[in-house]
C-alpha cells in the first residue's frame, strides 16, 4: 500500500478507536477520506433499508445529493448492493444504469461493506477526474470497510 493510503488507515484507526457512534465515525471517515485524497471529491455513506429494499444516504462529506434513496440494482451504488461487489466506473457516461449527482462527476467507486456475510451498507466515492481510480484504491478502501463492517 502507498504511503499516503497507509497514513490515511493509521489516521483512520485513530479515529475508529475514540469509540464515536456509528453516524460520527461514517462522518468522520468521509471528511478524512475526502480531505486526504485528492481525486475524492465526494465520499459518503448508503445504508441498506432492508424492509424496503432500499439504500439510504447517511453521513457523507461533498456536495449536497438528490440522491438519498435508491432502490437496490438501480445505479452503480445500487448494483453494488444487489452483487456484493465492488465496482470501479472511471467513466460514469459510459454507463446506461448510472444516476448522475452532478455534471463534474467523471468516476465511482463503490465498496460493499459486508458483515456476518450479508451485504449492509457501502462507501460510495465519486472523482471529478476521468479514470484516476486503481486497484490500489479498491484494496485500500475495502480494508476501510473490513474495519467498519464491525460497527454495524
Amino acid at each position: 500500500m502507498n504511503k499516503l493510503f497507509s497514513s490515511v488507515v493509521q489516521k483512520f484507526t485513530e479515529v475508529k478507536n475514540q469509540n464515536h457512534p456509528l453516524d460520527i465515525l461514517m462522518l468522520k471517515s468521509a471528511e478524512l477520506l475526502r480531505s486526504t485524497i485528492s481525486h475524492y471529491d465526494w465520499v459518503g455513506f448508503y445504508i441498506l433499508d432492508t424492509n424496503n429494499n432500499l439504500l439510504v444516504l447517511g453521513p457523507y462529506s461533498g456536495s449536497a445529493t438528490e440522491h438519498t434513496r435508491i432502490p437496490v440494482g438501480k445505479g452503480i451504488c445500487g448494483q453494488v448492493a444487489a452483487s456484493g461487489q465492488s465496482m470501479i466506473v472511471q467513466d460514469v457516461s459510459s454507463q446506461d444504469n448510472y444516476l448522475s449527482c452532478s455534471t463534474s462527476v467523471q468516476s465511482e467507486i463503490v465498496i460493499p461493506i459486508i458483515k456476518n456475510g450479508l451485504f449492509v451498507a457501502e462507501i460510495d466515492i465519486d472523482s471529478h477526474a476521468l479514470a484516476p481510480f486503481t486497484d490500489e484504491d479498491k484494496l485500500f478502501l475495502t480494508l476501510i470497510a473490513e474495519e467498519l463492517a464491525s460497527f454495524f
